[in-house]
């Protein structure tokens, strides 16, 4: 019983403890502003909702471990009290069992003590003595019944003593069960307690999680806006790829640094170059598209019309013919599978036929005249095939150069993911290294396979940026972390300040960066991709080193603030990028 008293203390000082860790989430934690007007906003809006996210995580966890040995300790006591009880019926049955026998011994010995006591008044005793002339006899007769009384007294004591040895135990187990009960019902209305909170705090997170999600979505949608001005193709049907290999190029100064990047938007569904390298790896239009495409069938589709904006309503075959996608120089299995994903396109867009479809890369392109020679050959071996889904025509996406790694459509666009769009490292072989990735991408082909995005009119009209521009953008990043109150002085200084007030020169981040204790970078002498994941192709690290010493950042954090602060329209472009420097 001290035992489970003490553990009961135990219990109380748990609860007191964990309940002073986590107030309810109402009246701790502060709004997450999912809202925000440019994609340093939203940055800096995910910073802050991400780290009360995580202050979240780490006030709830001693709950969570609290409420789990609740939980353990509830189904203990409720196994103990179902045991208890279950031997509380059979102490129970025992001890009627032995009344019952009580009752027969003394029923017995009273029967045999009434014999006795009536000899002992009706007869002399030593009469027997006297008359008998065996008197051994008479002695065994007189001891016998002495014994036989004797063992019937034992016998009573040894059954009343055992009786109420079994009617302590059972009081002393009906003590028991109730105390457990009692623990219980308190540990019941504590674990209530804490599972409130616990659940209070996920909901919050969940909350965190959405507003988070939300900021992402619209941080991409600036920077993607920002990309616009690249105006990069999205696919071959665009025009030529004007993709510049920099390292050809001189600048005029050194040290120089460009950022290469590996492919071109938007690197989902088909990679027609990285088709073309798989239909010269002799690998069939089907082999090619479900390299691409996951989850899905070839069917066969009726010709329905479609109506071309800006044409007319024709025959889905005929409008196909108009593709300008892919040129016709190319394998006629890259061809075969270029004419399957614009076919299946054309049907998923427009709900076959119901709704009309651009004729520009926003779509897909078409043009007049019509083509004939291998293309036409394409559509033609493939008439009606489409890719299938869940029933459902799919999406068929497809892009100029993936630059050696496809991505779910979420990760590019976030929304819900497309079952048939996947993650793929598009290569002939493993890649642990940018050199593997340069020589084993299928379609490193492309102009745009590796190249750096972007250019000024001078300086060769490179992309190549000189050693105190990089190190202004480091030193914007650290003035962002020390104080996010900064944010909008920190656009590029070439460019219109889109929050209409002044932006932060050089000088004046150095200056606000030193007032806010740290220490800023005058000049960098090196720029590395220090951490990559082969798997999914993401650069994760980026190490820079100067004279105020090296400091490594998070690959997407760099690449977001250098598309914010790097001077005219030089970009980095997508997730997997590395440092080229002259």
């Amino acid at each position: 019983m001290d035992r489970l008293m003490s553990f009961s203390r135990f219990l109380v000082v748990i609860f007191l403890v964990v309940t002073g860790l986590l107030l309810p989430a109402s009246a701790k934690a502060q709004s997450c502003d999912p809202s925000c007007g440019d994609a340093d906003e939203c940055r800096v809006k995910m910073e802050k909702c991400q780290a009360e996210w995580n202050a979240m995580e780490k006030a709830k966890a001693p709950h969570v471990t609290a409420l789990n040995k609740m939980e353990k300790d509830i189904a203990a006591f409720q196994s103990r009290i179902k045991s208890i009880e279950a031997d509380l019926v059979k102490k129970a049955a025992a001890i009627a069992q032995a009344e019952k026998e009580l009752e027969g011994v003394l029923a017995l010995v009273s029967r045999r003590i009434a014999a006795l006591y009536r000899r002992t008044q009706t007869y002399n005793p030593l009469l027997p003595f006297l008359t008998s002339t065996n008197v051994g006899a008479v002695l065994r007769a007189f001891t016998y019944q002495h014994v036989v009384i004797d063992e019937d007294k034992k016998m009573i004591a040894q059954t009343a003593v055992a009786i109420r040895d079994l009617e302590a135990r059972k009081s002393a187990m009906e003590k028991e069960r109730t105390t457990l009960g009692s623990l219980k019902e308190d540990l019941d209305r504590r674990a209530t307690s804490v599972r409130k909170l616990v659940g209070e705090a996920s909901a919050y997170q969940t909350k965190l999680s959405s507003a988070i999600a939300a900021l992402s979505a619209k941080q991409q949608s600036f920077l993607a806006a920002k990309l616009s001005g690249l105006n990069l193709p999205s696919s071959l049907g665009a025009g030529p790829l004007f993709c510049t290999d920099d390292r050809k190029l001189d600048p005029g100064f050194s040290p120089g640094f460009a950022f290469f990047t590996f492919g071109i938007p938007h690197r989902v569904g088909l990679n027609q170059y990285g088709a073309k390298g798989r239909a010269d790896d002799n690998k069939t239009h089907e082999d090619i598209l479900k390299a691409y495409f996951s989850n899905i069938s070839f069917e066969n589709r009726s010709n329905v019309d479609i109506d071309v904006q800006g044409y007319r309503k024709m025959p889905l075959e005929t409008y196909l013919l108009g593709i300008y996608e892919m040129p016709e120089s190319w394998p006629i299995e890259a061809l075969k599978s270029q004419a399957i994903a614009a076919r299946s396109y054309v049907l998923s867009y427009t709900d076959n036929g119901a709704k009309s479809i651009c004729t520009t890369q926003s779509c897909q392109v078409y043009k007049e005249p019509h083509k004939s020679g291998a293309w036409k050959k394409a559509v033609e071996e493939t008439a009606g095939k489409v890719m299938v889904s869940g029933g459902q025509v799919v999406t068929a996406w497809y892009s100029s150069t993936d630059g050696g790694y496809t991505f779910q459509n979420n990760d590019v666009w976030g929304g819900s993911q497309r079952s048939w769009t996947r993650r793929l490292r598009d290569t002939t072989g493993d890649i642990s290294s940018f050199s593997d990735l340069l020589s084993r991408g299928y379609d490193r082909e492309s102009p745009c396979f590796y190249a750096a995005q972007g250019f000024r009119s001078q300086y060769g009209k490179s992309a190549w940026l000189k050693s105190e521009e990089v190190a202004d953008i480091v030193n914007v990043i650290a003035l962002a972390r020390k104080d996010s109150g900064t944010k909008e002085h920190l656009y590029q200084p070439d460019k219109p300040n889109p929050a209409g007030t002044d932006t932060w020169d050089r000088d004046k981040v150095k200056a606000e960066l030193k007032s806010r204790g740290g220490t800023p970078f005058n000049s960098v002498s090196n720029v590395s991709a220090s951490g990559v994941d082969w798997g999914v192709g993401r650069t994760t690290g980026v190490t820079v080193t100067g004279d105020a010493g090296p400091v490594t950042f998070e690959g997407s954090e760099f690449k977001d603030f250098f598309n914010l602060r790097a001077p005219a329209n030089i970009q980095i472009v997508g997730p997997l990028f590395t440092i080229e420097r002259k």
